[in-house]
């Protein structure tokens, strides 16, 4: 039997025309599944660029500085791993991103749509704005966070957290991309899965941290072209005491309603209030209905509800001699048009809390 490329060979006398009959057959059937070919449908997910991992994953390297510049990832998920003595930047949003056997590496991540995972990592500082935040056999991290859900460490030591604070002009629309909201932070309240009695796991970074201090400035050249604060002033996260213990025994709470200027008028209040001494506890971004309002605002409720349907309410608790008078006069001079619940009183104030923050946690599954 010859190969496709072999001679032909001269058809015997009689054969030819029963030779050109069947070679007609074949070429009207060669037509029919060119054409079958032609007509076959085309799917969205035909026409995607193929994704190479190695353009999301980081892996044994040493002494080095690398990163993702803005839309590098895309929302793609990302790995890191047997890292050493690295300076890493993924100055983008991502799915998810898993980190592992990483030693005495600084890391920035922009925010993480689902999970961040670290495994098996050891003298690691952090930068990490995620959805969940865990970890598993590490040794002492220093990690700025912001995490949307209590953070879990398991198995691990010698950790220590802060409250996120970065800025680059992309940012904000990055924690948009990932279903982030800048006000829904709980980087304090941490859950040990494996406690050791007598001792405690983790605990909180100085008050006045610095972020550069830890995680320095990238240095290769690529990555200077992103546009990075670390100023507190700056960040897009506005920057809470959490678990801090209070300075006061004075709490005040201030929630405004979902509209064109909500997050604007948040920060400005934010502004307002720290810029006269008082201090940002805690933020929550959160959906309400009807009852909920009857429990939080009580006997205001009716006054509010209507703005309800309009979207998630955000929540601003602030502390300090004064706090309830402070925050009354700035929302009456700044905010007159405004719809805003703010405590009407000291005595309150702290019930006020109290009811925002117990229904804000059963709403969250914290």
């Amino acid at each position: 039997m010859g190969c496709f490329f072999s001679r032909r060979r001269k058809p015997a006398q009689g054969g030819q025309q029963q030779q050109q009959q069947q070679q007609a057959a074949a070429g009207g059937a060669g037509q029919d599944a060119a054409a079958g070919e032609e007509k076959a449908p085309q799917y969205s997910w035909d026409q995607r660029a193929k994704i190479d991992p190695k353009d999301y994953t980081f892996s044994g390297l040493k002494d080095e500085t690398v990163g993702r510049l803005p839309g590098k990832v895309a929302g793609q998920q990302f790995v890191i791993q047997d890292c050493e003595n690295c300076s890493i930047y993924i100055f983008d949003h991502s799915a998810t991103i898993t980190i592992d056997d990483c030693v005495n590496c600084q890391i920035f991540l922009g925010p993480i749509k689902g999970s961040v995972f670290f495994r098996d990592c050891k003298d690691c500082k952090c930068v990490v704005a995620c959805q969940q935040f865990r970890t598993r056999d590490c040794r002492k991290l220093e990690v700025f966070l912001c995490c949307a859900t209590q953070p879990i460490i398991e198995s691990s030591t010698g950790m220590k957290f802060g409250c996120f604070q970065y800025y680059y002009p992309e940012l904000a629309l990055q924690f948009k991309d990932a279903g982030l909201s800048i006000f829904n932070n709980t980087w304090s309240n941490i859950h040990d899965f494996t406690p050791v009695s007598g001792e405690n796991n983790w605990g909180l970074l100085p008050e006045n941290a610095v972020v550069q201090d830890y995680v320095p400035l990238p240095s290769s050249e690529e990555l200077k072209a992103v546009r990075i604060s670390t100023d507190a002033t700056r960040s897009i996260i506005p920057i809470t005491r959490g678990r801090r213990q209070k300075s006061s025994d004075e709490s005040c709470l201030a929630v405004f309603f979902a509209g064109d200027y909500t997050t604007a008028n948040a920060r400005k209040l934010i502004d307002e209030m720290t810029g006269k001494g008082f201090q940002l506890v805690q933020t929550k971004e959160v959906l309400m209905k009807a009852e909920d309002a009857h429990r939080v605002f009580q006997q205001c409720a009716s006054e509010f509800i209507p703005q309800l349907d309009k979207g998630p309410v955000v929540a601003l608790e602030f502390n300090g001699d004064g706090a309830v008078e402070g925050c009354r006069s700035i929302i009456n001079a700044v905010f007159s048009g405004t719809k805003v619940f703010v405590s009407e009183s000291k005595a309150s104030a702290a019930q006020d809390v109290d009811n925002f923050y117990n229904f804000a946690d059963m709403q969250m599954g914290m």
